[in-house]
């Protein structure tokens, strides 16, 4: 069970007080040495601006200084410096701000808070980030339509700090390791999905049998597979229907374009019809149904396959979508919905994509009937693909949820810790310890 993150309206616990920034911090600006000195930007120096700060700690940068450009446009700040936007369009959507963890430079848009108290920097950058929406009603927008947070307001933000700075340390501590983990499952995730690209590419170019390739119109496939026409592996195409949706629970939940991913229905976000027995029949999907979206704004959207397991029970698909009725004896639904994800697959589909008058780009059933797609020569060697894209799917699944829950835990424990409701010596952070040690 998550925590409850309401926000407390009860007193400051036992021995916090509420400092402003200007009394925990020694408050930096920092600025741009001139671009047309070629040896300030020759350097390692890291460089801080606003398009670096996309994370809770910077350990490099886009662009980096010499040594000569410290003092000549630009400031140096130590390791542990708590960096703020203070200027530019990302303080539109949220407060950016981040942990150096090594000496840096940094421009004009940021400022570089340096703790008096060493090592508090992941505290106050915890403790701004927790109430970061009152910093952000703070800002105003300058003469040019960037957006602004004055120095004043910075200096008098205050934060509810321990008295005793170990307290304010193992706090910190605790969330820069639960974090690391966040991170962590980020990389391991972003892995697993380049695995996938690439095993998407091998499988459906050298197959499973190591055999010897064929040069083909859609590049080279095992010798023993054949290059065919969508249409010969579908018995029929259909497009969904028309017919007005809305969130009122009906037995006709129809599929719209958000439900529609690579590879399988997502049952969020549901619209539903009411249409007559005969008619919702028109339009039923059936199990192992592939579905095709048929016009985006995105073209990489475009032609994204989804198999029907048949869930939601009883689902209809909507005009913007395309329901393709395969040869089962032929092809694996999941086969074509794999081939279609991969790169090769969407090549082939927005080769054939006509762009509209709208900016989005269309497909009709003439177009997908025309999709080229590689086929082994027999269903199990199908299988036996899509048995490996399963696994690897599974374990992508598997770590989206782990960064959910671990997200989902950040933020209540950042809640709970900042406003005393949890005292970090209550915590264990044994197990974070332990998997931060492996990470290193």
């Amino acid at each position: 069970m998550l925590l409850n993150c309401d926000p407390l309206h009860s007193d400051l616990p036992a021995g916090w007080t509420k400092k402003p920034l200007a009394q925990l911090c020694r408050i930096m600006s920092g600025g741009t040495p001139p671009k047309s000195e070629a040896r300030y930007w020759s350097g390692d120096i890291p460089w801080v601006s606003g398009k670096d700060m996309k994370s809770p700690r910077l350990s490099d940068t886009i662009d980096h200084v010499s040594e000569e450009a410290i003092g000549a446009g630009t400031r140096m700040a130590p390791a542990g410096s708590v960096f703020l936007l203070v200027r530019g369009m990302g303080l539109a959507k949220d407060l950016p701000v981040a942990v150096a963890t090594r000496p840096m430079a940094f421009n004009q848009d940021v400022k570089a808070l340096v703790p008096k108290h060493p090592g508090a920097g992941y505290f106050i950058r915890s403790a701004i980030y927790q109430r970061r929406s009152e910093l952000l009603g703070r800002i105003v927008p300058s003469a040019h339509g960037t957006m602004t947070l004055n120095l004043d307001d910075i200096e008098t933000f205050d934060i509810p700090t321990p008295s005793d700075p170990s307290e304010s340390d193992a706090i910190g501590h605790a969330l820069e390791l639960l974090e690391d983990s966040s991170r962590k499952s980020v990389e391991e995730l972003s892995a697993l999905l380049r695995l996938k690209e690439a095993a998407m590419r091998t499988l459906f170019t050298r197959g499973l049998r190591g055999e010897a390739q064929k040069e083909t119109e859609i590049g080279p496939v095992p010798e023993s597979w054949e290059v065919r026409e969508f249409e010969s592996v579908r018995e029929r195409l259909q497009y969904g229907t028309s017919i007005h949706c809305t969130n009122e629970a009906t037995p006709h939940p129809v599929l719209r374009i958000p439900n529609i991913e690579p590879g399988r229905v997502n049952a969020n976000d549901l619209k539903f019809a009411n249409l007559r027995p005969e008619e919702a029949e028109r339009y039923r999907l059936e199990k192992g149904d592939l579905v095709f979206i048929r016009t985006n704004g995105v073209i990489v959207r475009l032609g994204a396959a989804a198999v029907y397991d048949g869930q939601p029970e009883g689902a209809l698909f909507a005009s913007y979508l395309i329901r393709a009725k395969l040869k089962r004896d032929e092809i694996e639904p999941r086969f074509a919905s794999y081939f279609f994800e991969s790169d090769l697959g969407t090549s082939i589909v927005t080769a054939r994509a006509t762009p509209a008058s709208d900016g989005k780009y269309n497909l009709n059933t003439g177009a997908i009937d025309g999709f080229l797609i590689p086929l082994p020569p027999t269903l199990d060697e199908q299988r036996e693909i899509v048995a490996i894209l399963d696994a690897i799917d599974r374990k992508i699944d598997l770590h989206r949820r782990k960064r959910v829950v671990l997200d989902e835990l950040f933020k209540a424990l950042l809640h709970k810790l900042m406003t005393g409701e949890i005292r970090v010596a209550d915590l264990d952070l044994s197990a974070l310890d332990a998997a931060r040690s492996l990470m290193v």
